[in-house]
């Protein structure tokens, strides 16, 4: 058994002000595999305060130098990169290949765009040609509490801790409770880099607990948080009384709309992608929506790739997919299964229970339904496993009427082999991404979305500009 009940506050590790322990449970065996401490408001406060010390300093610290400590901590998470991909698979299933290539990746790939973006960024600049005597200076927000999901670890905290670091930003990092082993470890690498004490701080707790605490702080000047709709929702009304900034990146429903001039991979790729990370990815396709000349023959390609994706152990070597993260998502995934049966969908593949071989751990069978109507819960609630629903379509029209039909928009997608049409769709998809024929987004472009899926953007450029302010300055010239 892990036992991990220290925070880093003030370039410490310093002992919980209570001992409210936590267990870490193994997906995998639903057995516990580490005891972590919850935070209480002792923590909280001393951590925003260290964080508030340090902001003076780290502001006025030249951008070259904030620049190089992200450097060097991209080189500490590279030399460590196997030890975090354990923690990942350990505290929330992601198989091992998986955790070593895109779960580890996803923090070094991040890290590295804000680097190379931090590094072209004007901090200070002439307002204009005409008005060289007006100074336009990107100011840092200040004490940021980074609070991030259990999904996508180190893509979540290395997205906000870069973006924060290179624009003079001091934080306070609660990671989800569900997988603070790779957090923890994260805050050893920070250490490493030789970050001055103060500027990174880290509090276990709970979203009622230590969350709600940071959102309501008044010396906390930011919240950035990744999570459902529902918690940014309530760290937006925490975080009102004191209007702080707040940045969220919420739940999604992705829409995949396949047209019969698609490539022929196009359903095969939109069903793999549905499955990685066993669904539980806020940008997954979820809703697959093909035309009604193509809608037979990808029901069949749909059903035949999600029975040809194996599940397995986390530890294991190899392509699967692992459990789910829990027995709340676990139960949560088999009761939308159950009412997709009941509403009329048509099961084609997988369905209720645990895969064939398997009697424990949160292992879901890979699902699809087809037929799926737009009133329909599993259409419209975010299911967060390894279900597809598969609907039809006649016209363009209408596919844009079903897609744009959800509270949601984050990332849409478009399978087509016409060009205008895409360009078309890409202008009236409401969704902060869209993603046409399996081409992956320019790296550091800004990952975000409208509606319900939350508002500011991660990554690169724009990701750095939501920690930062703009102040305008006149009588910049000497005299």
């Amino acid at each position: 058994m892990i036992e991990k009940r220290q925070f880093y506050i003030d370039g410490a590790w310093v002992d919980a002000a209570t001992a409210r322990d936590h267990q870490v449970i193994d997906p995998a065996t639903e057995d516990p595999c580490a005891v972590i401490s919850l935070g209480d408001r002792a923590d909280t406060d001393a951590a925003v305060a260290a964080a508030k010390r340090a902001l003076p300093g780290w502001m006025a610290t030249p951008a070259a130098q904030r620049i190089a400590l992200v450097e060097k901590l991209l080189e500490v998470y590279t030399a460590r990169a196997e030890e975090m991909a354990q923690a990942m698979t350990l505290e929330m299933g992601a198989p091992i290949a998986l955790s070593r290539s895109g779960q580890v990746g996803a923090g070094s790939y991040h890290l590295k765009n804000f680097i190379d973006a931090a590094k072209r960024f004007d901090f200070e600049k002439p307002f204009s040609d005409a008005f060289p005597d007006t100074r336009m200076i990107h100011e840092a927000v200040g004490v940021c509490a980074l609070i991030t999901p259990w999904n996508w670890p180190m893509n979540q905290i290395t997205l906000k801790v870069g973006a924060a670091a290179v624009a003079g930003c001091t934080m306070v990092l609660k990671p989800s409770e569900e997988s603070p082993l790779s957090a923890l470890l994260f805050a050893e690498m920070m250490d490493e880099a030789g970050f001055p004490n103060g500027v990174f701080n880290l509090v276990n707790g709970d979203g009622a607990g230590v969350g709600t605490q940071l959102s309501g702080h008044p010396d906390v000047d930011m919240v950035s948080f990744t999570g459902s709709t529902r918690a940014g929702r309530a760290i937006s009304r925490t975080a009102a009384e004191t209007l702080k900034r707040v940045h969220l990146e919420l739940g999604g429903k992705g829409a995949n709309l396949i047209f019969a001039d698609a490539e022929e991979s196009a359903v095969k790729r939109g069903v793999l992608h549905m499955m990685q990370n066993s669904g539980q990815s806020c940008n997954a396709p979820s809703r697959m929506m093909v035309e009604a000349g193509a809608y037979d023959r990808a029901v069949d390609t749909a059903a035949t790739v999600a029975k040809s994706v194996t599940v397995g152990a986390p530890s294991e070597e190899g392509k699967h997919i692992g459990p789910v993260v829990n027995a709340t998502q676990y139960d949560k995934i088999q009761a939308l299964i159950e009412t997709g049966i009941k509403e009329g969908a048509r099961l084609v593949a997988g369905g209720p229970g645990r895969p064939e071989g398997f009697n424990k751990g949160f292992y879901v069978r890979p699902t699809v339904f087809a037929d799926v109507t737009p009133d329909m819960t599993i259409a419209r609630e975010e299911i967060f496993g390894p279900v597809l629903s598969i609907m039809k379509f006649d016209t363009e029209a209408e596919a844009v009427d079903l897609a744009n039909d959800t509270p949601y928009g984050l990332t849409n997608y478009v399978q087509s082999t016409d060009t205008d049409r895409r360009r078309r769709l890409a202008r009236q998809l409401r969704s902060g991404m869209v993603e046409m024929n399996g081409k992956s987004r320019a790296p550091g472009a800004p990952f975000g979305g409208m509606k319900q899926s939350g508002n500011g953007r991660e990554g690169g450029i724009a990701g750095i500009h939501d920690f930062l302010e703009i102040k305008a300055v006149s009588g910049w010239a000497a005299e």
